[in-house]
């Protein structure tokens, strides 16, 4: 039995949890034990539990990479649940205490973000390169984009292993006629979807402006905004300023997506910062439900443009306004692409095949393979 220590430091469920928690549907139990370390407290906590994970709380590393404090903690923690390999999600207090315990280090990025020219460059990229190799036995990277990012920076390509995330498929609900009468759905309505935090750079003003061309071409559109964040009292501000209240609805946090999911009849995704393997299209893909998404970090590689769903230029809403058009003016080209989409869910995302890879890096780490 290979004890494997996930360190990962978000006090709330965001991607990297929403990653790990798929990775314990599916995980080999009989030739893995998975504990995690998280912040008291943590949002995480009970549903990685419910999942089978053995939780371990500590007093310290919430919400932060690092902290001298926090590598002290966790090197006691790793003295005492004697782990075969640890698993950091973002954690790099958690890469300095297990390299200084001698337990082989692997990091997971999540993310994808400018790199400032002081990475980029020397001396800066000689330094980034040198640490983060040194705290690192392997990089796994959820996209090929978060790979270019690290490389950018001056991280050697053979240091890293590129693994799109996976997830489980989500059931369709048979019956959805009462949520659409509550979120004002009529049966004419073309329903749209984001599911993402409220963040500027999610690109929710960008679809707002899609949506408000679409009406003013008197097409009968409805959008589902689900999520929470500090760019929600903007966000509605719009809305009233291009007069969407009536086609606009906020949902706040969604725990269970499928019954939102069943509901559209195309997903939305107009990021232009930090994306590299959207879950929530990623799910709508298991069940059938095409996207159109924007052409920044990792969505190229989620959606085949013109197979699953269609890609636009990154902050351009009138292209992402012709691209959900021509989707509502052709039905038959819409449900081939929600065909496709669950056929390449199949072929490439599930939660079982990233359950595996996870899997197959920890044993080449272990057995010292590069």
């Amino acid at each position: 039995m290979i004890r494997v220590l996930n360190i990962i430091s978000d006090t709330n469920i965001g991607g990297a949890g929403r990653v790990l928690l798929n990775y314990l549907r599916y995980t080999d139990r009989e030739r893995f034990e998975t504990l995690v370390a998280l912040p008291r407290g943590s949002l995480l906590g009970p549903v990685l539990e419910e999942a089978g994970g053995r939780v371990l709380e500590v007093d310290g590393i919430a919400d932060r990479s690092f902290d001298r404090g926090d590598i002290k903690l966790l090197r006691e923690l790793i003295r005492r649940e004697r782990p075969g390999l640890v698993h950091t999600h973002g954690c790099f207090s958690g890469r300095i205490a297990a390299r200084r315990e001698g337990v082989p280090v692997i990091y997971s990025r999540h993310s994808a973000f400018p790199v400032p020219a002081k990475l980029r460059y020397p001396p800066g990229r000689w330094v980034n390169k040198l640490v983060n190799e040194h705290y690192a036995d392997r990089i796994i990277a959820v996209s090929p984009a978060a790979a270019k990012n690290l490389t950018d920076g001056g991280i050697s390509p053979g240091k890293i292993t590129v693994m799109m995330n996976g997830v489980a498929p989500v059931a369709r609900c048979a019956d959805t006629a009462p949520l659409r009468r509550r979120w004002g759905i009529g049966p004419e309505d073309f329903t749209l979807g984001i599911l993402a935090r409220l963040e500027d750079y999610k690109g929710h003003m960008d679809i707002l402006q899609a949506l408000h061309s679409l009406k003013g071409e008197g097409r009968r559109v409805k959008l589902l905004i689900a999520g929470t964040g500090p760019f929600e009292e903007a966000l509605r501000q719009e809305t009233a300023r291009l007069e969407l209240e009536g086609e606009v609805r906020f949902l706040g946090f969604v725990t269970d997506v499928a019954p939102l999911l069943s509901v559209l009849d195309l997903q939305l995704n107009a990021s232009y910062g930090t994306e590299t393997s959207s879950l929530s299209i990623l799910e709508g893909m298991s069940m059938g439900l095409p996207a159109v998404v924007s052409d920044y970090g990792g969505n190229p590689w989620l959606i085949d443009d013109g197979e699953d769903g269609l890609l636009f230029p990154t902050r351009d809403a009138s292209a992402l306004a012709r691209a959900v058009a021509r989707l509502m003016d052709d039905r038959g080209e819409l449900s081939r692409m929600g065909e496709r989409a669950a056929e390449i869910f199949r072929q490439r995302f599930t939660g079982e095949i990233f359950a595996q890879n996870i899997e197959n890096v920890y044993l080449d780490t272990l057995k010292g393979a590069k």
